[in-house]
């Protein structure tokens, strides 16, 4: 049975990205959470060395959960494209090389993808640790299409150049609370939320 959480509880996002930490604010904020970024608290990053986005992310949120004491959320996520045998996949950010510039990211996938399928998926793993080690992991999907050039300021990561299906803008030009509605991060939350949070 899944721990559940309480409104003013603290919980830290195990993350240093500055658009994943205000996403997942932003998802947490309906249920009265005390969201704090693992950056505005020192924490070390660790480094990934998992081989699929479930056990980065515990990874991640064990690191957190056992620096802090507080429970921890950590999200992986990454894109996956079929035609490139699910490349970036769980390297999606190591793509960007040192400096994150997603740009180089990007153009990697189009060059290498060239004239094939561009059928893509975008994939997030939410797990929650706790300082005792107990951990849960979620998993959210959405499929679309890659398209180029890339197209809107708006996200991070690859989302200028995902289409997702049943639309006709990237994740880049979404209005952010749609996106919030239809993501992979949205979905695997609705699942951590229905599982761990209380509703208000």
């Amino acid at each position: 049975m899944p721990r559940r959480f309480r409104a003013g509880e603290r919980l830290v996002i195990a993350s240093h990205n500055p658009g994943k930490v205000e996403e997942i604010e932003a998802l947490l904020a309906p249920y009265g959470v005390i969201a704090v970024g693992a950056a505005a608290l020192g924490l070390p990053e660790p480094e990934e060395t998992g081989a699929t986005f479930e056990d980065n992310a515990a990874l991640k949120a064990r690191a957190a959960a056992e620096a802090s004491g507080l429970p921890a959320l950590a999200d992986d996520s990454g894109l996956v494209v079929p035609a490139l045998d699910g490349a970036p996949g769980i390297y999606s950010a190591r793509w960007a090389g040192p400096t994150k510039d997603f740009r180089i990211a990007m153009e990697r996938v189009h060059r290498e993808l060239g004239g094939q399928d561009r059928r893509a998926h975008f994939v997030a793993v939410l797990a929650l640790a706790w300082p005792d080690g107990a951990i849960e992991t979620f998993r959210g999907e959405v499929y679309g299409q890659l398209t180029w050039p890339p197209r809107g300021e708006r996200g991070f990561g690859y989302d200028p150049i995902f289409v997702p299906d049943g639309y006709d803008q990237t994740f880049g030009e979404l209005d952010p609370d749609l996106k919030h509605q239809i993501s992979h991060r949205a979905r695997a939350f609705t699942k951590l939320v229905e599982a761990c949070f209380e509703q208000g």
